[in-house]
């Protein structure tokens, strides 16, 4: 991804975008759940909203961009399992519905890559004055 000055603001509305989703349509969420998970599905689906909202918050200030940015890669490749859970299930649904849940897998890695290039491009955070 390029590296410009609205990049990181993207990167925290995606975040944020996708944060109010899981709150706005819980259900959708909650069917990708892996069963694996200990706890219900809509625990999870609420606790990676939550996590997506702070992420946003944290890539969209200067101060934190760097480490909230790196959080965010760390996040896209730990709901993998979930991607790979939705493509697993629609082997049952429609085509277009089995394109787009095939074609969410390979999605993640740009947005790995992105968080990266935005962590990497972030100024170094300040110290507290003394």
């Amino acid at each position: 991804m390029p590296r410009t000055p609205s990049s990181p603001l993207l990167l925290a509305g995606l975040l944020a975008g996708a944060a109010l989703a899981h709150a706005a349509l819980p259900q959708q969420f909650d069917a990708i759940v892996p069963r694996s998970l200990p706890g219900t599905p809509r625990r999870w689906t609420y606790a990676s909203g939550a996590a997506e909202l702070a992420l946003a918050a944290g890539v969209a200030h200067p101060r934190t961009r760097r480490v909230a940015a790196l959080a965010a890669a760390g996040f896209f490749v730990g709901v993998f399992p979930a991607n790979v859970k939705m493509a697993v299930d629609a082997r049952r649904r429609s085509p277009a519905h089995r394109a787009v849940a095939i074609g969410r897998l390979p999605l993640q890695v740009p947005l790995v890559l992105w968080a990266r290039s935005v962590s990497r491009s972030a100024a170094p955070g300040r110290t507290a004055a003394r």
